[in-house]
């Protein structure tokens, strides 16, 4: 009687689908290429990797465009990933606005979309991405969800413009209705990473991005990698204390944000220009600080706060780089100057001060980025 135990079907079954993934990975890194380059990329036997080719020919990975450029001996078969085989979804949720993007392995946007943002947040995603994605729902690989508050684990809080304070489950619950890998984030974590891809970060592996807006956040990436702490929260740099005894609040609203977002300057930029609020209101308090005294004192409180907040991001992870995101890419170059001036003069290390180049794009861009690294996980031995 043999020792020898036998060989688990869960076990064959999982040992297949790592050889599959890997061939996947291999094709998606080369684009094109041979199965016999398939089998010394992947360490797989020819007869595993002819095996695997069939099966995905057929399934619309990979496409077979005949003889290669000729070599010594016979002309190899040439085989080329269909980037299209697989498709991402980018959400990004801009109260009151939702935005998607469907997007192939290679990071071209093949549909788009903004519509209103509907009050069940996970019932507007589900059927914003199914309707976006029509008949290419089998090849829908992952899902990124852009949203701006706290995100850990898939589930968000500390995100009242969506109703959300108190921790809710979002990523969960639209993985389970669309049966793909979903990653939900920080929208500043996301433009961080945008920027890193495709704008103003795309030469550097360390770098801090604020965003004003109607709330103040950052975003940080270290090594290449965006940080996001034991809980999901670096970067909420609006929520640092202004002075005196802090108060909890459960508004989501932050003290900093409270005071140098984009709301309080429109408010004061309205005192000092009466009439309607104007739609860059950072952009119309450095065109009146040219010729008003009272707006050129408010502008240089701003860039004090702003320069402040800076100083006490790069005091702690030392980024080398600060990249100036929605309201605060606004700013004209005298202004960008004086700020710039501002933390040199303070920072213990050398700290550039840039606008962010992707602008509303950035979002987006991040959320593909991350939609394409959860499509197709690595695999890794049971």
């Amino acid at each position: 009687m043999s020792d020898k135990a036998p060989t688990s079907p869960v076990s064959r079954e999982r040992s297949r689908e790592i050889k599959r993934l890997s061939v996947i990975l291999a094709a998606r890194q080369a684009r094109r290429l041979s199965r016999v380059d398939l089998a010394e990329m992947t360490g797989l036997s020819a007869a595993t990797v002819t095996a695997l080719v069939r099966e995905l020919v057929a399934e619309g990975y990979l496409i077979e465009r005949g003889p290669g450029a000729p070599t010594t001996g016979r002309p190899r078969e040439m085989l080329e990933f269909n980037p299209r085989a697989e498709l991402v979804a980018a959400v990004s949720l801009e109260p009151p606005r939702i935005s998607c993007e469907i997007a192939d392995s290679e990071g071209a946007v093949i549909a788009h979309r903004v519509a209103r943002l509907g009050a069940n947040v996970v019932e507007t995603v589900c059927e914003f991405v199914l309707d976006l994605v029509g008949d290419n729902l089998p090849s829908l690989r992952g899902v990124a969800i852009a949203v701006p508050g706290v995100s850990s684990n898939g589930a968000v809080r500390l995100a009242p413009s969506v109703g959300l304070v108190e921790a809710w489950p979002i990523g969960e619950s639209v993985q389970r209705r669309l049966g793909v890998p979903v990653v939900v984030d920080n929208d500043v974590n996301l433009m961080a990473a945008g920027e890193c891809v495709a704008g103003a970060g795309a030469d550097v592996a360390n770098l801090l991005l604020i965003h004003v807006a109607d709330g103040i956040g950052a975003g940080l990436v270290l090594d290449g990698k965006v940080r996001r702490g034991a809980s999901g929260a670096a970067g909420e740099v609006g929520f640092l204390p202004l002075g005196g005894a802090a108060e909890r609040r459960y508004s989501g609203v932050g003290e900093f944000e409270a005071r140098w977002s984009v709301n309080a300057i429109a408010e004061r930029v309205v005192a000092l220009n009466p009439g309607r609020r104007p739609e860059s209101p950072v952009r119309e308090l450095s065109r009146l600080a040219a010729t008003s005294a009272p707006a050129r004192a408010y502008l240089d409180e701003v860039l004090g706060a702003w320069a402040g907040l800076i100083l006490s991001c790069a005091c702690v992870v030392d980024p080398g780089l600060v990249l100036l995101s929605g309201a605060a890419a606004e700013l004209d170059d005298p202004a960008l100057g004086q700020l710039q001036t501002l933390v040199s003069a303070r920072t213990p290390a050398p700290t550039e001060v840039r606008r962010a180049t992707l602008g509303n794009q950035a979002v987006l861009h991040g959320a593909i980025s991350y939609a394409l690294s959860a499509a197709v996980p690595r695999p890794s031995l049971p």
